[in-house]
Parts: C-alpha cells; sequence; structure tokens
C-alpha cells in the first residue's frame, strides 16, 4: 500500500468524525497559538531592547577606559599605537578633553561647557560626520556640536540671560542665527597665587556635527590645547586652585604626559569585535562594547524563551490527551477494517503507520491555524496595546516598541514540538491496532 494511499485512507476516515476531529484539531490550535503568543512576548522583548541599546550606537565601537598598571591607568599614544597595530582594526579614535569649563562667546552671546581635542582624520574614519560646513583645516578652526547653539545665550557682561521654569534660556535671548563662519572666543582662567587670570583664544567655527545625541562640545585642535597647556602651565589645561597642597602642585606642574579621557577602537567588522576585545582585555586594559552587553542580555532572554516555550508546550501535551482520546476511538470504529487489511495480508507496520499519519495529520492541521491565529493575535497586541498603556499612564510608548514578535524559527519550533507530541499521542493506539485479532474485528469486536 502506497503512503498515497494510506494519505487518502486517512483523509476519508477522518470525514466520517467531522466534528470529533474538528474539537481535536482546535484543541491543538489554541495549544500552538498559546506557545507562539506566549513565546513571542520573550522574542519581542528582546528585540525592543537590543534596538534600543544598538540603534544610537556603532555595534563595531570597543571603548577602552584604562589600563591596569603600576605606573598608571591612564591611556597614552603609544596605547594609541599599539591598538592600530592589532589586526582588523579599522580606526582608533581619541578624545582628550580640557580640565576646565570653556567660556564661549560668539558675539553678545555667551555659554559655558566642554573643549575636546579629537583627531579627526580617526574620527573620520570612524564614521564622523557633519551636518553642516567642513572639517578644519588650520589650527584655529574648530568644529561645534549639533546642541551648541541651545545653550549660547545673550549676555550683557553683567547677569545671566533669564531662564523659564523648565531651567532653558527665554526665548527672546536664545541665539537664532548661522554659526558657521562665525569667531568664536574660547576663555580659559589659570591662578597665579591668589590672583586669577584669564586669555581668550580666537577661533573660527567651520562645521557643525551630525544630530544623533545631545552635543554641545567644541572641537579644537591639538594645538590649541597646547597653546592653552602654555598658558596654564599644567596638562591639558587643568585648573592649580591655590588651596591645593604644594606636593600636589609640584606633582600635577611636572607630569608632562599627556592621558587620553575618550579612545575607542572600531573594528572592521562585528565579527572581529570580540576577538579584539579579547586581546586588549588579555593586555589588561579596561575594554568595553555593545557586544559584551549584547552577550549578556541574550543569555538572559534565551533562559526566558525557553521558559516560556516549555510552560507553553504544557499546553500542547494538554491537547495532545484529546488526540490519544480521538485515536483510540477510531482504532475502535475502524475494527473490521482493520481485519479486512489484517486478512488479505496487510502488514503490521502499514497499519501502525496509517495511524501515526492521522494523528501527525492532526497535529499538522492544529499548528498551522495555531500559528495563523498567533499572529493574528501578535498584530492587535501590537497595535492595540500601546494605546491602551499610553491613555493608561499618559505617557507615549515608542512607535517601534514591540511588545511581541514571531521570528520564522518559532513557528518551526511549536510545528516540531506538535508533530513530536501528536506522535507519541498516537503512537500506544497504533499498537493496539496491529494486535486486532482479525476473527474478533470481522464480529466488530475489539
Amino acid at each position: 500500500m502506497r503512503f498515497k494511499d494510506q494519505f487518502r485512507f486517512v483523509r476519508k476516515n477522518m470525514k466520517k468524525n467531522k466534528t470529533r476531529i474538528f474539537m481535536t484539531v482546535l484543541a491543538t490550535a489554541m495549544g500552538c497559538a498559546f506557545l507562539i503568543v506566549l513565546s513571542s512576548v520573550g522574542f519581542g522583548l528582546q528585540k525592543s531592547i537590543v534596538q534600543e541599546i544598538t540603534q544610537d550606537r556603532l555595534m563595531t565601537e570597543i571603548q577602552v577606559h584604562g589600563k591596569e598598571s603600576e605606573k598608571n591607568a591612564g591611556i597614552t599614544i603609544d596605547d594609541i599605537t599599539y591598538f592600530e597595530g592589532l589586526d582588523h582594526v579599522k580606526a582608533v579614535t581619541r578624545r582628550q578633553m580640557v580640565d576646565q569649563q570653556g567660556d564661549f562667546r560668539v558675539g553678545e552671546y555667551r555659554a559655558e561647557g566642554n573643549a575636546v581635542v579629537v583627531d579627526f582624520p580617526s574620527e573620520t574614519k570612524a564614521g564622523f560626520e557633519l551636518s553642516e560646513g567642513r572639517l578644519p583645516e588650520a589650527d584655529n578652526e574648530v568644529v561645534i556640536g549639533y546642541d551648541f547653539a541651545k545653550s549660547l545665550a545673550k549676555w550683557d557682561g553683567k547677569e545671566a540671560a533669564p531662564i523659564n521654569e523648565d531651567g532653558t534660556v527665554k526665548e527672546e535671548f536664545k541665539y537664532k542665527g548661522e554659526l558657521v563662519g562665525e569667531q568664536l572666543d574660547l576663555g580659559v582662567k589659570k591662578f597665579e597665587g591668589e590672583e586669577e587670570k584669564s586669555k581668550t583664544f580666537n577661533l573660527k567655527i567651520v562645521g557643525i556635527t551630525k544630530d544623533w545625541e545631545w552635543d554641545p562640545n567644541i572641537y579644537i585642535s591639538e594645538k590649541v590645547l597646547t597653546d592653552i597647556e602654555a598658558f596654564t602651565g599644567t596638562p591639558n589645561g587643568t585648573i592649580v586652585p591655590p588651596s591645593l597642597p604644594v606636593e600636589e602642585r609640584e606633582l600635577m606642574e611636572q607630569r608632562k604626559e599627556r592621558f587620553y579621557s575618550q579612545v575607542s577602537i572600531y573594528a572592521d567588522d562585528v565579527e572581529n569585535v570580540k576577538t579584539i576585545s579579547e586581546t586588549i582585555k588579555d593586555e589588561n586594559y579596561f575594554a568595553y562594547s555593545v557586544v559584551d552587553e549584547m552577550e549578556q542580555i541574550n543569555t538572559v532572554f534565551l533562559i526566558v524563551k525557553s521558559g516560556l516555550i516549555f510552560i507553553g508546550t504544557i499546553a500542547i501535551i494538554i491537547a495532545s490527551i484529546g488526540i490519544y482520546n480521538t485515536m483510540t476511538m477510531a482504532v475502535t470504529e475502524r475494527a473490521p477494517d482493520i481485519g479486512i487489511m489484517k486478512a488479505i495480508g496487510a502488514n503490521p507496520s502499514t497499519i501502525k503507520r496509517i495511524f501515526l499519519i492521522e494523528s501527525s495529520y492532526i497535529g499538522m492541521l492544529g499548528a498551522i491555524f495555531g500559528t495563523i491565529v498567533a499572529y493574528v493575535i501578535t498584530f492587535g497586541v501590537n497595535w492595540l496595546l500601546p494605546v491602551i498603556l499610553s491613555n493608561a499612564f499618559g505617557e507615549p510608548i515608542p512607535s517601534d516598541f514591540k511588545f511581541s514578535h514571531i521570528p520564522l524559527s518559532l513557528p518551526l519550533i511549536c510545528i516540531g514540538i506538535c508533530l513530536l507530541v501528536t506522535i507519541i499521542s498516537g503512537l500506544r493506539p497504533a499498537r493496539r491496532a496491529t494486535k486486532v485479532d482479525v476473527l474478533k474485528a470481522m464480529r466488530r469486536e475489539v
């Protein structure tokens, strides 16, 4: 008896008991839908959290925060050279902040903030982009952060501009003009004894960074920092207050080696991030990458998703009781057919296979219908739940946040589990069918 004929025989017999088969398929579909919907919550939250973590960061970036060493914990130019010599390193960016608040002035507008020294060639390799203007070509040319203009406020030389209750500058005192091409005066200070002295560096704004994170800084050249250090007499323009003990003052003024405050290594491919990170960690550098965080998050969600799938599987196991009952009834009702097949020489394995095909067919139908229902529920949850939560708590939910997500692997897992459970459920009735006595079967007795 060919497989095609066996399948046709199964479908013909299933049509005789449509109501019972329908209820069995329905129970299986509900179990599958429950498994997929429940597990999809874990997949959805993982996808949303991962997207939130990675949307404003480069996956190829490795941040280096220092080195465990007896001499110092800072990153120097020698360390930068070592990083650049590693395999699969595309760029090594280094930033050094001036160690005092800069006093920035553009005409009659003023702001306080950070001046940062950057190496523009390496920044460009790493993906540094401008929204307006160009990169500096002279030592006195600077790039400003996208949000620098928001920190500028009109200043009359005596009192600061009035602010709103939320701490922002009143609208009429904000800077509203163009900044590219304008002169920017950077004021720094130092102490000589008890006397405070200041110096102004005249710079020119030539570019504005892209809007990808809050950035009110200005980016200056190495030459400007060197001039600031020459004025203050300290590394990175650090202010030495009069109250500082003499010993500490002398140590600070004697230190000439420069430490970088922000160092990032950029791999040429995401796959090489872990290798580079492990290499520098073996050299006692303190390193961090999003990949490290992703591994931890994925491990946690793997446990969560496994638990949810296990709970959902229980629903399918409960549905398998109905399949077992259906197949047991099928063996009883088809005893004459089984007797006839055995009388004409049907192999017991063929009879067993027929009933296993039927139980598998029921499980497959339940898995398919359950998957369709699960997708419908998931669509409804992702569309309706944010609206309900927004109205209930008064806070908007991000438009790209997914409470439920069904990857292709989830229905495949569900179908696999469902088929396994249904085959096991039909195994005992199928074995019973092979042991039916021919004479008793012909008399409709089992």
